[in-house]
């Protein structure tokens, strides 16, 4: 039997155990996929904004993945540093697959950057989502209008959440402490702002155009930066997407007030350079530097400036791979250098060792995105697999345990899920995240939480 190892339980790990198990039908294979987190899933359960459920509902096609009788959720281990060694694992299993994404947020690298009410769109998805090692985040009370720097779809989730009563975040699964963080909250006008032209938005239409059904928030555009679009003057030339995001953001354009108490405002050819300072250490305003269109997705800056008045920035610039722990990596790329997913260590393969998803390939792509990712990878391992050196027949979690790790099995986190439930019918809600370590394995049956 030749058991397998993958590291992550996001799409792209749960992707590359299912395309393992197709591949290989019958008895001989088993898979393990372990987690840093007691809870599978990875970012479909701490990065889907909350309020889009059928997304989440992704996770009923990961689920039965993970309840294959040949595949094993292990919980709770770190690989790494603080946890097993890679070189450990790897004489655990026959064959070892990372599919741990890319952790870090970029920064924008401007003056101002570092005081109070600028955050990272990384950690507030991560608060806002529940997730155990989220900062305990608390918005500026002061704060009535915010700037999300960016023109994906994290920051249209960003600006969503911020612009979402009350009463539309109760259906969500939201901790009770972000729910009233944000009933509370006093923005009532966010700013999402790009570099580059509304043509070169990477916002996906569906989403984009969720903003107009907010159900206080009313959405404007400034017509003269449509029109500013030397790309959207020819929209033949255009992708399919970017038709659909010019339309919508045409029908926006210029429209009337609507007398809703709060609004978006989509701005484009704007490059920020500096976040103000109140003179007491926190954000007032953050200054940008008008851009101009010169075809082809380029800009170039014009040297007039803009001041947007906010008490709250949040940078959604895109992420950046971290270095796994005991794996080669490129810095610049932000990936583990491989070739059709086998990890190369000097240029050469490295038996046994693979990589899929983000840590792969970049920060790219959308969910869907992974699963011809991990079908390749999969296809090297079972193609590699008769020449790898056999593992240890003996069944890896005592050994694992020994290393120092307690793994949270599957029915751990169905207790997790039963807790989540049960908290949710105590306020009245659905399903209620539990957003911290000791919470989580407690529901998991552990009697000692992770502080």
């Amino acid at each position: 039997m030749a058991r397998i190892a993958v590291v992550g339980s996001g799409p792209s790990g749960v992707y590359t155990a299912q395309a393992l198990l197709d591949r290989h039908p019958g008895t001989e294979l088993r898979v393990d996929v372990l987690d840093r987190l007691p809870c599978p899933y990875g970012l479909v359960r701490y990065g889907v904004a909350p309020d889009h459920q059928k997304i989440k509902s992704l996770q009923a096609t990961l689920r039965r993945v993970l309840e294959d009788p040949r595949v094993r959720f292990l919980g709770n281990v770190s690989v790494g540093a603080g946890g097993v060694r890679a070189d450990r694992l790897r004489a655990l299993y026959r064959a070892v697959v990372y599919c741990v994404g890319a952790a870090r947020d970029r920064r924008l690298g401007v003056p101002g950057e570092e005081l109070a009410g600028s955050w990272s769109a990384t950690d507030f998805v991560s608060w806002y989502s529940g997730h155990p090692d989220a900062p305990r985040l608390e918005l500026p009370r002061r704060a009535r209008a915010a700037v999300v720097v960016g023109a994906g779809n994290v920051a249209l989730d960003v600006a969503r959440m911020l612009a979402r009563t009350a009463a539309e975040l109760r259906s969500t699964d939201v901790p009770p402490p972000v729910l009233s963080t944000l009933a509370d909250s006093a923005v009532r006008s966010v700013h999402l702002v790009g570099r580059r032209g509304p043509s070169q938005a990477r916002f996906t239409t569906k989403e984009l155009r969720e903003l107009g059904t907010l159900a206080e928030a009313e959405v404007v555009v400034e017509g003269a930066e449509l029109a500013a679009d030397p790309d959207a003057a020819g929209p033949a030339a255009l992708g399919p997407n970017a038709r659909r995001n010019l339309a919508a953001l045409g029908a926006w354009a210029d429209a009337p007030p609507c007398g809703r108490p709060r609004r978006i405002a989509c701005r484009f050819f704007l490059r920020p350079v500096e976040l103000l300072d109140d003179g007491a250490g926190a954000v007032r305003a953050v200054r940008f530097e008008r851009t101009v269109g010169t075809g082809g997705g380029r800009v170039r800056g014009t040297g007039e400036q803009v001041e947007i008045e906010a008490q709250l920035v949040l940078r959604s610039v895109g992420y950046q791979g971290v270095a796994p722990d005991g794996l080669p990596f490129d810095p610049e790329r932000g990936v583990v250098p491989h070739s059709a997913g086998r990890v190369l260590r000097g240029g050469n393969v490295a038996p046994g060792e693979y990589v899929a998803g983000w840590i792969k390939r970049g920060p790219t792509g959308v969910i869907g995105s992974n699963r011809p990712c991990a079908k390749e990878t999969a296809a090297s391992v079972l193609a590699d697999l008769p020449a790898l050196p056999a593992a240890p027949a003996a069944d890896p979690l005592p050994a694992l345990r020994a290393a120092g790790v307690d793994p949270v099995e599957w029915p751990g986190w169905l207790g997790i899920e039963a807790a989540e439930a049960a908290l949710g019918r105590s306020l009245s809600r659905g399903s209620v995240k539990i957003a911290d370590w000791p919470g989580l394995l407690r529901a998991a049956g552990r009697a000692e939480g992770r502080a």
